[in-house]
């Protein structure tokens, strides 16, 4: 069964976002993280959708590439990026197309969680390797608190371990990996963490994982 399929959903989102839009809106936890980067580092936003945080690293002077599988999504980022020189690449979380060591910096928003273990396992093993030692990755995970939140509210299945499918609108029809602590430190072995935080979202009972790591040597 293939499960890195929620890109399909979020084209479709991609295709009708407007200005007002909350994921045209950069986080600030991401513009406070691209403020302490050298000038000019290399970042990669993997899963950038339509472009709000590869616009926002690229107006403070950083080189920024935004790949995402929707095509949507990455038209919708060259419009925004107006005179900013920032490559747009489509292609799967899975099989990045860049070289060993490519960025400083990667920058997985909302994303890598998208499909079972195995999708996030190689996911996180392509950050790994586009990423120069000593470089960090700023991203999300869903936490398994919000597990039994969702259960509570939508007919949910669980179809291999930590990943789940529920019958509701949007995207939570496509698999989703959900994790605890345990689950995230081994997932990110290579990883040193600096920041990491269970933290509620705009909805009740909607936790991610807020997490900053360095690629160890």
């Amino acid at each position: 069964m293939k499960t890195d399929t929620a890109h399909e959903h979020w084209n479709a989102e991609w295709a009708g976002i407007t200005p007002d839009s909350k994921w045209a809106q950069a986080e600030a936890d991401v513009i406070a993280w691209g403020r302490t980067m050298a000038p000019g580092a290399r970042v990669l936003d993997l899963g950038c959708g339509v472009g709000r945080h590869a616009v926002a690293l690229a107006a403070m002077g950083h080189d920024v590439t935004g790949l995402d599988a929707a095509p949507d999504g990455i038209a919708a980022l060259r419009e925004a990026a107006g005179d900013l020189a920032i490559e747009t690449v489509q292609a799967p979380m899975t099989d990045l197309p860049f070289a060993d060591g490519a960025f400083d910096h990667v920058l997985s928003w909302n994303v890598i969680y998208h499909g079972d273990e195995e999708i996030v396992r190689r996911a996180i093993a392509e950050i790994s390797r586009v990423l120069v030692p000593g470089g960090t990755f700023m991203g999300t995970m869903l936490s398994a608190r919000r597990v039994p939140v969702e259960c509570a509210k939508y007919e949910g299945r669980e179809i291999s371990r930590n990943t789940w499918v529920f019958e509701a609108d949007g995207d939570k029809r496509h698999p989703h990996y959900f994790c605890d602590a345990a689950d995230l430190l081994a997932l990110f072995d290579g990883f040193e963490p600096w920041t990491l935080e269970d933290r509620e979202h705009e909805t009740p009972g909607s936790w991610h994982w807020h997490l900053l790591m360095e690629r160890r040597a």
